[in-house]
């Protein structure tokens, strides 16, 4: 018999932090409102690092991702973890898809079952093409270059003819380490900013906007971007909806990371499936949904 129900994973920072600061206690709070709607479902739960080296994984039925944003710092450790613990436990969202969806190729198998995406070209570790000639070659006057296992903006640059020299040997250097990608840059983005859908067992909850801070184009809070409540429209819940439909099996709980492309229409961004912040400070019923997800599990 396992200990716990459910354990909510976490990382080191997050565990037990001594010094807080809103950053943390939003944290906190998003963890302490799912821990309620897991209790009140009558399921045992806790918050654990998951690279903690003394935890039994076994003790624990399910894992639930949460707020484990060290994981892409630590990759090769993390993917091993998850290689380990797959067979002593179960996640909440399949690690199939955990797998699939922790490189951002499946931006291309999203593009291939009818959701639009930016313009994007995918670079291979040990490339011995230049910058300037991945850039030359796309065809784009603007694009934005990232890593495809990232978060949170990490090497995240906006590229196009009068600085791509200065990025050369950035990309030199991480091409040899992990592959890379090139997106035409999104000129809505930076002006209306990105909405994030938040979904669980496929149905719709809320909705939030991320805006960059003036002269940026990330609209992530560690580059100071900021979030907004956002009542959806029946065309961005529509086209959510969508694109989470087409993972199979639906994910227990996901995000979906949206906005207008230079074409005014509807693009996926984003599809976040492992450890997305869901926003339930902005929603609480939202933790509700998951919980009741999640207690459809037990019954499997």
């Amino acid at each position: 018999m396992a200990k716990y129900d459910i354990i909510l994973l976490t990382e080191s920072r997050y565990e037990n932090p001594i010094e807080r600061d809103d950053y943390i206690n939003n944290v906190l709070l998003e963890d302490e409102l799912v821990l309620e709607s897991l209790r009140k479902k009558g399921l045992y739960a806790k918050r654990v690092d998951w690279a903690r080296q003394d935890f039994d994984w076994s003790e624990a039925r399910f894992l639930l991702f949460r707020t484990t944003w060290d994981y892409f710092y630590k990759w090769t450790e993390f993917s091993d973890w998850l290689d380990k613990t797959k067979i002593k436990s179960q996640f909440i969202n399949p690690i199939s898809t955990i797998r699939w969806n922790l490189d951002k190729h499946y931006l291309l198998d999203m593009q291939a079952n009818g959701v639009n995406i930016a313009p994007t070209k995918i670079i291979k570790q040990g490339s011995s093409l230049s910058l300037e000639s991945e850039f030359k070659s796309s065809g784009m006057k603007e694009i934005v270059l990232k890593p495809l296992v990232s978060g949170g903006g990490r090497h995240t640059y906006r590229i196009d003819e009068s600085n791509v020299i200065k990025y050369s040997s950035v990309f030199a250097s991480l091409i040899l380490e992990e592959d890379m990608m090139i997106q035409e840059f999104q000129k809505n983005v930076p002006i209306e900013g990105e909405l994030s859908l938040m979904f669980f067992g496929g149905r719709y909850s809320h909705a939030i906007l991320k805006k960059a801070k003036k002269d940026d184009f990330r609209v992530q809070d560690d580059f100071g971007g900021s979030v907004h409540d956002h009542i959806a429209s029946k065309e961005e819940i529509e086209f959510a909806t969508f694109a989470i439909q087409q993972v199979n099996p639906v994910p227990v709980y996901g995000r979906v990371d949206i906005f207008r492309d230079n074409n005014n229409e509807l693009a996926l961004a984003e599809l976040e499936l492992i450890e997305p912040e869901l926003w339930f400070r902005n929603h609480p019923p939202a933790a509700d949904m998951l919980a009741e997800e999640i207690v459809k599990l037990f019954s499997t």
